[in-house]
Order: structure tokens, then sequence, then C-alpha cells
């Protein structure tokens, strides 16, 4: 059995990861159960670069990775986008490795993961539909040119805690991927771990004809990749239908 390891801000969408593991369940083009265990850390829910920069600091994620410990995990993810974009590329680097340290195995965060799984899909033209505010909406969208991904069209609405986040209602989910696609986008992305996405992105992807990459999906994926591990998941959107170095 592999286990990956998620380090989780606070409570709010939590629960996509046990979901997750279950749909993991399907065909494996690794052998190997998957075990996705999540430990939690504390700090404000608030979508504002202070706060953001305490609750991705170094301190409180080796909190999570002890935590963690007792999972034995293969691989450690912080699954927490704007707690990772916020402190820019490198700096977002300098914390996955810092990571990785104090947990003794890979680690990696959700912000890289967006710029991983849309490597892998061919992505480079992005539309983001962000449930942050404007300002802090604006640091993903640089991190993701950093990670060298255009974002064509980007839309905030502006939910200030993480905790309104996760009272959306999955037609609101579907409504803020769907409702700002741009046509020269070829995959829509939809960041914040603290939105229930895994149970509607193959509406938004039916929806709009091409892949979405959502926060906790991609959070998964990317724990998946740094253990060597590959699920064919057919309700996980193109994301999971692809194969590493092949097509969907």
């Amino acid at each position: 059995m592999t286990t990956i390891g998620f380090i989780y801000p606070d409570h709010a969408a939590e629960d996509d990861y046990p979901l997750a593991e279950q749909l993991l369940g399907g065909t494996a083009v690794d052998e190997g159960d998957i075990r996705l265990a999540v430990e939690h850390i504390y700090g404000t829910d608030k979508h504002a670069v202070a706060e953001l920069l305490d609750l991705g600091s170094e301190a409180r994620l080796a909190d999570g990775a002890a935590l963690l410990a007792k999972h034995e995990p293969a691989a450690v993810i912080w699954a927490c986008t704007s707690g990772s974009f916020v402190y820019g590329w490198e700096g977002a680097r300098d914390q996955a490795d810092r990571l990785a340290a104090v947990a003794g195995v890979p680690a990696s965060s959700t912000s890289f993961a967006f710029v991983h799984a849309a490597r892998a899909l061919g992505v480079k033209r992005v539309a983001v539909a962000a449930s942050y505010p404007d300002d802090i909406a604006r640091l993903f969208v640089d991190f993701l040119g950093a990670g060298g991904i255009e974002v064509v069209s980007m839309a905030s609405a502006d939910i200030v805690t993480a905790a309104e986040v996760g009272a959306m209602s999955p037609e609101a989910v579907v409504e803020l991927a769907v409702g700002h696609d741009h046509p020269g986008a070829e995959a829509v992305l939809v960041p914040d771990t603290a939105m229930r996405t895994l149970g509607e992105i193959n509406a938004v992807e039916a929806a709009l004809g091409k892949p979405v990459l959502t926060a906790n999906q991609v959070t998964v994926w990317e724990g998946l990749r740094l253990t060597g591990q590959h699920r064919l998941v057919r309700s996980l959107g193109a994301l999971f239908r692809h194969l590493p170095g092949g097509s969907a």
C-alpha cells in the first residue's frame, strides 16, 4: 500500500479526499492500493496576504508533517493553493523543499500541482475561475506565469473566507467554472482546496468541452505523481484519463 499525506488547512472541503480515495480504487497503471491520509493545521481562514503567509509558514507545515508521520506517507502535499502561491514561485519552492526536509519524503503543494497537471495535459493557455478576492487571485495568475502557463482571462468571486467557499453548492461550483471560460483557453483552472469540486468535474468538462483542473483534483494527482502511482479514473476529469507520456 502507498500512503500519500496531505496537510489540509482548517476544515472546509476535506471530504473530497476520502471520495478521491474511493474513486482511486479503479484501474491501476501501477498496481497497489492507495491511501490518502489527511491531517489538519489551523490558522485564520481569511484569504489575505498576511494571514496566508502565516498559514503556510515553516512552523505550521512542520506541525502538519509531524501529525502525518504516524501514517508513514511516501510523499506529503501542502493541500492549499493560496497558502503556497502567496510566497511566489521561488518562495513556494523553498516552502516545499523545507517541508520535504522535515517530512523526510518528497513534498509539493497545490500551486505546483496546477502547473504540473497543466503541463501533463499539454495545456499552455488557461482561464482562471477563482473564488478569492481579486488581489489574491492575481497572485495565482503571477505564479502560473512563472511556471510558463499563460492566463488569458481571470475572474474572482471575491469570497473572503475558506468557510464561505466550503459552503458553496454544487450548482454554484459548476456556475463559477463554466461561467468564466474563455474561447482562447485550453483549460479552466479552479483554485482553492476549500471548494468541493470532485463530484462536479465531469459536469463542468461536459459543459465546457475542455479540461477543468480543480484544486483538490490536482492535489491528489500530484501525490500520485510524486509516488510514481497512476490511476485511470473516468469520474475525475481529463487529468485522470490521461496516461503519463500517452493519451487519454
